[in-house]
């Protein structure tokens, strides 16, 4: 190395499953279905369908968590207005001790079931490879 140039880097290298196995070396599965779903390689390799396919993912996910902010907003935030009359104080501390605590459970629980669903629908379109929409 000559004194006046910094070290060069080496070359990056993408490594797939057919560059790293010689031919033969490593036996294929047997069956019809190749190695893995033709989406499940898009998104392993970072194409623009992989990407594509994990944004899909991504939107349904934050879909459901504004749909349960916004169910939170509108029945827990409009509390104070329904404070605001004048009811009895029994009245008041039942809604917040009691009334309150059913809703937060609920829409938590829908939250939690929704995400669920939209990654086991995703799961699927990348296990089977189809395409399709993550969230229904």
């Amino acid at each position: 190395m000559s004194e006046g140039h910094p070290p060069r880097r080496p070359r990056r290298e993408t490594v797939t499953y057919a560059s790293a196995h010689a031919p033969g070396a490593v036996p294929r599965p047997s069956g019809r279905r190749p190695a893995h779903a033709p989406a499940r390689s898009e998104i392993d390799e970072q194409t623009t369908l992989g990407h594509t396919y994990v944004r899909s993912l991504m939107r349904s996910q934050l879909r459901a968590a504004l749909t349960a902010l916004g169910a939170l907003a509108l029945l827990v935030g409009t509390l104070p207005l329904l404070l605001a009359l004048p009811v009895p104080e029994a009245f008041v501390w039942a809604a917040l001790g009691i009334g309150v605590y059913p809703v937060v459970w609920t829409v938590g629980h829908w939250y939690v079931r929704r995400a669920e669903r939209n990654e086991r629908d995703f799961t699927g379109l990348v296990e089977t490879g189809s395409a399709g929409t993550v969230e229904r």
